[in-house]
């Protein structure tokens, strides 16, 4: 008889290991403990799952502990241990939400238990497990997002507008709902009420108040902050506050937002990783008064330095994980429809625009393009079509060079692409434009100077909540850098001055002010 055999050689085989050992640190090496030994459950690796609980990497709390331990027992069988592991991490400090929250499925029979039932009596926490989130803010409109325990009638009820505005959220949807509103006035603040079910809720520590966008072309004074690479450390979750102590108009996430690093079981890991940020009190605070921008980078979009192609549907996981960021987020219309699917918009504020770039969805290095022709097409239309005196392009990561030596990552990868959105801002005489981007671990503001235009400054913040660091990047542009602790960085704009300006500020997670420069808007401009 004879055998089919296959000639395994043993260069082929550690290629194979080093390969595996890579897949294995892009799903697990980035991350807490918790999340890693949530993934193991995902795959029903209980094992694996206690191990990593009682080994792996410490970043996170007691309570996030406890919380992955009622998953564990819970995942056993074992229904009374697992009430006695959730009061208990409950008492560390846990949410009481999160019980209610996702994994609803695994969560079941807790929820269902007698004595859980009772808990719950007492402790009779809000319906709206998650939010409001605001979003979508305009001069004239605004928007509410909510994820409820159940199925809920949930209406919103603003201050001087006429009546209220309802929706009912389903489990079709996650439980996730949307309120919008229109017909307010253009840069007044309004406080809101929120009601389940006809009765008013109310959050602890949570005011419900924000204040809508100036018009278009308005002279204004206002602040936008933002930030990326913001993993889920609870000792550095108040930075959610801080932020929120500046009442920003907006705060603009730029990518890392809550490092899933798992497209494949995104219902899962994904929504396991929103949860735990959506339901911390300081985050709360935060989005409930201000207006916020999302867009993803690899770690929520694939995995680390992921490069997943310029096909619209492959890999077959682009859209679900679309689909997931899209239900996570009040952002408003987001890509060029079901044909050109994505996280880019824009929005303005007074004489400001702000332009969010997808910089995963089709990123292809073979192609040449971080963009696809399709959003950078629309990235040239909304700049030359713009009358801004300033404008914004927010990447998720930084344009600057040399700031990731030897990475095709940043746009040191596309540098064709970079250049051609460059010569094309000088060729149409685009004045006003500021980059900002995030997915370094620090704070910086580099300077690329351009023979045929203005310089082009960047503002990178990127260490939100993150314990892991990178070094500051020395390079020929670097203004200022910062990293050695996390912080949030602040865009303060008045477009009433005679010569309009913005002042860039940087604070560290104690809100503490680092840095700050002012750029004006004549600095953004060409020689005549």
């Amino acid at each position: 008889m004879t055998q089919n055999r296959i000639n395994f050689s043993p260069y082929l085989f550690i290629r194979i290991l080093i390969f595996l050992g890579l897949f294995t640190s892009f799903i697990f090496g980035q991350h807490d403990r918790e999340r890693n030994a949530f993934r193991y459950l995902a795959e029903d690796k209980i094992e694996k799952a206690y191990h990593e609980l009682k080994n792996g990497k410490k970043h996170t709390d007691p309570a996030e502990k406890g919380f992955i331990s009622t998953l564990c027992l819970l995942h056993e069988g074992k229904v009374e241990q697992a009430l006695d592991s959730a009061r208990d991490a409950v008492r560390l400090g846990l949410p009481f939400e999160r019980l209610l929250a996702e994994p609803r499925e695994w969560l079941g029979p807790l929820r269902e238990h007698t004595d859980f039932k009772k808990w719950k009596r007492t402790v009779s926490p809000s319906p709206i497990l998650h939010g409001p989130m605001l979003g979508r803010v305009t001069d004239t409109g605004a928007s509410f997002w909510f994820r409820t325990d159940g199925s809920h009638e949930v209406a919103v009820e603003v201050s001087g507008h006429s009546g209220r505005e309802s929706i009912r959220t389903t489990q079709k949807n996650g439980f996730v709902g949307v309120i919008e509103l229109d017909g307010l006035l253009p840069g007044t603040y309004f406080s809101y009420n929120v009601f389940v079910n006809n009765e008013k809720i109310q959050i602890p520590g949570v005011d419900f108040g924000f204040r809508t966008y100036p018009q278009p072309d308005e002279e204004s004074k206002f602040t936008v902050a933002f930030g990326g690479c913001s993993g889920f450390v609870p000792e550095y979750e108040k930075v959610w506050e801080l932020i929120a102590g500046h009442e920003p108009r907006a705060m603009l996430m730029l990518g890392d937002n809550v490092y899933i690093d798992d497209p494949e079981e995104v219902k899962w890991t994904g929504n396991y990783c929103y949860s735990r940020r959506h339901s911390r009190p300081e985050w709360r605070k935060l989005v409930a008064g201000s207006s916020i921008h999302a867009i993803y980078d690899d770690h929520d979009f694939g995995t680390d330095d992921c490069v997943p192609g310029s096909l619209i549907n492959q890999p077959t996981w682009k859209k679900p994980v679309l689909a997931n960021f899209t239900r996570n987020w009040n952002n408003p219309v987001m890509g060029g429809g079901d044909k050109n699917p994505g996280c880019w918009h824009s929005f303005t504020l007074g004489k400001v625009d702000i332009i969010m770039l997808d910089c995963r969805y089709y990123r292809d290095l073979k192609k040449k393009s971080m963009l696809g022709s399709v959003q950078k097409k629309w990235l040239k239309e909304t700049l030359k079509n713009s009358n801004a005196v300033f404008k914004i392009i927010a990447s998720s990561v930084p344009f600057s060079k040399g700031i990731k030596p030897g990475s095709k990552d940043p746009w040191d990868g596309y540098p064709e692409e970079r250049e051609e959105i460059f010569n094309f801002i000088e060729d149409e005489n685009i004045e006003g434009v500021l980059l900002i981007a995030a997915d370094r671990h620090r704070i910086d503001l580099r300077k690329t100077e351009r023979p045929n235009g203005y310089d082009l400054y960047e503002f990178v913040s990127g260490r939100l909540t993150n314990k892991h660091v990178h070094s500051v990047v020395k390079t020929d542009g670097l203004v200022w850098g910062y990293n050695k602790t996390c912080g949030y960085c602040l865009l303060r704009f008045d477009t009433r001055k005679k010569t309009p300006q913005i002042k860039l500020e940087a604070y560290d997670n104690m809100g503490k002010l680092l840095f700050a420069q002012k750029i004006l808007a004549s600095d953004l401009k060409f020689n005549e």
